[in-house]
């Protein structure tokens, strides 16, 4: 991700599209590359657009994240592919893997891995990255891709008009009170660390954030819970565990060390996803494995305080 801070000088006169404004003041961040990108914006401390008129003094902070480079090379990486036709390829993506080429990563991501099986399984068809949503770095769990620009633009819609299910699997440091139950919230980042999120119950804050869980194993302190996402925005279910009470074991931004699991990485896996297929007639169902470090987690949790 990249930030761009700045305080709105007299070019604005009285009153500038922020986009634009960007465009003459900061050269190479075009109004393109900031709307593709787009993660964030405050305007004097708020939450904003970038069609909002800006007027000199103003404070500004973005944050975007440029989108994948047209150039991009295929590197041969082994890919878990649960699914595959020629509009699209499911993949079980491991835990470690990045989805898409950004700063500081620009080799072994996912776009990578994709662009070389694409090449190696159709020499003649479309090579480019379709990427239509994310996981992050340390989740694992099953992503969709497009093959092809068409498939890529019904997939969005999919998503966009959220017809989608996606369920996901986490183990918790703490047992929420309520063994299943709806978190509703408004999502922003957070102002003293930018690499994290919060959450807030004002809804001018931030964006709308729901989530639904319910619990299906606990384990002493511990707890294996399902999550299902109703929206998407970025760390949502990290934030909405951390707002329980039982952040994610493992979670190196919203959660502390384990005392029993010193090592434990990110434990949240995406679980399943049910999507209608570009020229589907019902939608299909993909489910990811339980990864290994989940296992060997609730077996030491089983082993310690039984079933």
């Amino acid at each position: 991700m990249a930030e761009l801070s700045l305080t709105v000088g007299d070019i604005a006169g009285n009153g500038m599209r922020l986009d634009r404004y960007c465009a003459l003041y900061a050269s190479g961040i075009s109004r393109s590359r900031l709307k593709n990108g787009m993660i964030s914006i405050l305007i004097n401390g708020k939450p904003s657009k970038l069609s909002k008129l800006v007027h000199p003094a103003d404070s500004v902070l973005i944050v975007w994240e440029d989108p994948v480079p047209a150039d991009i090379t295929g590197e041969e990486l082994p890919l878990d592919i649960l699914y595959e036709d020629e509009t699209v390829t499911v993949i079980n993506k491991k835990q470690g893997m990045v989805t898409h080429p950004g700063a500081g990563n620009w080799t072994g991501t996912l776009v990578n891995a994709l662009l070389w099986h694409w090449k190696a399984v159709a020499p003649e068809g479309n090579q480019r990255p379709g990427i239509v949503h994310r996981l992050d770095k340390d989740t694992s769990g099953v992503i969709i891709t497009a093959r092809t620009p068409e498939a890529e633009t019904w997939l969005q819609e999919q998503f966009r008009l959220r017809k989608t299910k996606k369920v996901y699997a986490a183990i918790l440091s703490g047992i929420p009170r309520a063994r299943e139950g709806t978190i509703s919230t408004q999502i922003t980042r957070d102002p003293k660390n930018r690499k994290r999120f919060t959450w807030s119950d004002n809804p001018a804050k931030g964006k709308a954030a729901l989530t639904a869980y319910r619990v299906i194993g606990t384990y002493g302190t511990y707890s294996l819970v399902l999550f299902r996402l109703h929206t998407g925005r970025t760390h949502q279910i990290r934030v909405h565990s951390k707002y329980l009470g039982c952040p994610i074991l493992g979670d190196p931004i919203y959660g502390k060390k384990d005392a029993l699991f010193p090592d434990a990485t990110l434990m949240l896996h995406a679980r399943m996803l049910r999507i209608m297929l570009p020229g589907g007639k019902v939608p299909s169902r993909f489910m990811a494995p339980i990864p290994r470090r989940f296992k060997k987690v609730i077996r030491a949790l089983k082993g310690r305080y039984g079933k």
